[in-house]
């Protein structure tokens, strides 16, 4: 993974410069237009000592990191298929000028493709923090429904193997998400309450919902009890989890366009990216618990057949 900073000139750079052409190049066009005249203006007068960072950045996918005075906490950490385009968009929004106020340095790493900077941007977010990002965090509270069971019952990540555990459905951040997703759900299906174990149900009369015609009536044989769960089970479809396939972990080849990673991956937890496959058979010590970003981003793509996929034992 190649990772690159820029050491700021000694000499001051004046406006009669290559910035201007790097202005007509990003717009596309060899005369810029009123419009694109005033964003560029926009993005010329920016600190001038950002300028040599922004003119080096390649046009490449990868993560970058704007750096203020600290050594150790990045401002701010993104990621694009085009380093250059995304860092230069973002000189453009009044709400990002503290941020850039307080920046003093760009640095990034390249990655093969989007792929791979949507896991390293993942990964560095969660790892340092950076003050004008959504933080990123574990979550000890994460909980899915499992339906295995007639009612459904509510499981934590840290007490049950999300990567293998079937019959799991949604990931939600506590117990209070997944409750008002089945309610709303029950809501609109005409679910019964008492049967989700959302209420108390007096055995062998209809719940209150149901004399108000908000219940389909399973609770009081107006339904049966299976075409219930059917309807149920219909509805969850969309957000049932997919256990991990393979038996260890696996290595997904991403290209780029002049460079090739290894993903290395094991229960849905990226443990991260190598240029060859010697490399990644020695990259498979899995750390505990179920990574919700991992899943999210790696389910599609492994499972889509775009990428080769190299089991790694």
């Amino acid at each position: 993974m190649i990772k690159h900073t820029i050491i700021m000139p000694s000499a001051t750079t004046t406006r009669e410069d290559p910035w201007i052409d790097s202005i007509r190049s990003y717009c596309g066009q060899k005369a810029i237009s009123p419009r694109l005249e005033f964003e560029a203006a926009a993005i010329y007068e920016y600190p001038e000592h950002l300028r040599p960072w922004l003119e080096a950045l390649p046009k490449l996918p990868g993560v970058y990191q704007f750096h203020g005075d600290s050594d150790t906490m990045p401002l701010y950490i993104g990621k694009s298929v085009n380093l250059r385009s995304r860092v230069l968009s973002h000189l453009r929004t009044p709400e990002e000028a503290a941020m850039l106020r307080q920046s003093r340095r760009i640095t990034w790493q390249r990655t093969a493709g989007e792929l791979g900077a949507l896991l390293l941007e993942a990964r560095l977010i969660k790892e340092q923090q950076p003050l004008f990002n959504k933080r990123l965090r574990r979550n000890k509270q994460l909980c899915a429904w499992l339906l295995a069971d007639d009612r459904p019952q509510i499981v934590y990540a840290r007490e049950v193997d999300f990567s293998h555990q079937q019959h799991l459905y949604g990931l939600f951040a506590n117990r209070r998400a997944a409750l008002q997703m089945l309610q709303s759900l029950a809501d609109e299906q005409r679910l019964c309450y008492g049967l989700l174990g959302l209420e108390p149900l007096s055995r062998g009369r209809a719940c209150f919902r149901s004399a108000l015609g908000r219940c389909a009536g399973a609770c009081c044989g107006k339904e049966s009890v299976e075409a219930h769960r059917e309807r149920l089970l219909a509805q969850m479809s969309r957000l049932q989890l997919v256990c991990w396939p393979w038996a260890g972990p696996v290595a997904l080849e991403e290209r780029g366009p002049d460079m090739t990673q290894y993903h290395v991956i094991h229960n849905w937890l990226w443990l991260g990216a190598v240029e060859s496959l010697d490399q990644a058979a020695e990259l498979t010590r899995l750390p505990a618990g179920f990574d919700q970003d991992g899943y999210k981003i790696l389910c599609k793509p492994l499972l889509s057949g775009d990428y080769p996929l190299h089991p790694l034992g």
